[in-house]
């Protein structure tokens, strides 16, 4: 299944995304677990973004610094030179989104806006570095996405945000038209079990598909999971275990 956008054009194999880069030290969303992604052949790459009080956006998932990283604070509440000082798992910097754009110029980028900080950050960054037709850019709330989208010059790739990606799964049990219910979205970037209990199947994946929607699924960890879903028809799967997913879409024959 493809979309409008370049961004998902990979041969009509399924798009494998590295989750916030990959690393098995913790190392999530710094240069050293981007690299690995690229070196292990990957081309698509996930990241989530923030912004700090000056306005620069960084590649962090967590709105403050305390879990990954060796300093503490909000990142919205601090300027980037105080952020580009903390270190992830005490010895990676913080990226700036300009960074992990530009240093692989090929790479398309998976970027998940992440608060209200870095709506205007993030158009700056893929403005600056015309990053348009590699970037897919998403949020879980679709005011934030949209705002986003204002802000830059030409069309990039965009999910459905979460309670869009809900009324569409939803809608798929009555029937409902699923072109009114996503709107202008390309894709669904949605999880696909409630802990034990698998929530995405065939129907909904045909279903997407019949809307000429792309179905990415997060965050899929294990061989067998990756199987199932491949063996259903998603477009996409995000991964921690980007070394386990290269596997898997090696030995079916649909590693790009």
């Amino acid at each position: 299944m493809s979309t409008r956008h370049p961004y998902f054009d990979n041969g009509g194999r399924p798009i494998a995304l590295a989750h916030r880069g990959f690393s098995l030290e913790g190392l999530e969303n710094s240069m050293k677990a981007f690299q690995a992604a690229i070196d292990l052949g990957f081309r698509y790459l996930e990241t989530d973004a923030h912004g700090t009080r000056d306005g620069v956006a960084v590649a962090l998932h967590d709105g403050t610094l305390d879990r990954t990283t060796d300093a503490t604070g909000n990142v919205a509440e601090r300027d980037w030179e105080s952020v580009k000082a903390a270190r992830i798992g005490g010895v990676e910097h913080v990226p700036r989104l300009d960074d992990v754009l530009g240093t692989w110029p090929e790479a398309r980028i998976n970027i998940d806006v992440k608060g209200e900080s870095a709506i205007g950050p993030v158009a700056q960054a893929i403005e600056r570095t015309g990053a348009h037709d590699r970037v897919c850019v998403g949020s879980f709330d679709a005011n934030r996405r949209r705002a986003t989208l204002k802000q830059l010059s030409r069309p990039v790739a965009t999910p459905a945000a979460e309670r869009e990606a809900i009324a569409w799964w939803l809608g798929t049990w009555i029937g409902a038209d699923a072109r009114a219910s996503l709107g202008d979205v390309d894709a669904l970037q949605i999880p696909w079990r409630k802990g034990p209990v698998p929530f995405l199947h065939q129907r909904h994946v045909d279903a997407a598909h019949a809307a000429g929607r792309q179905v990415h699924v997060w965050t899929v960890n294990r061989p067998d999971h990756m199987e199932h879903l491949l063996d259903i028809g998603v477009d996409g799967l995000v991964s921690d275990r980007a070394d386990l997913l290269k596997a898997v879409l090696e030995k079916r024959g649909q590693w790009a």
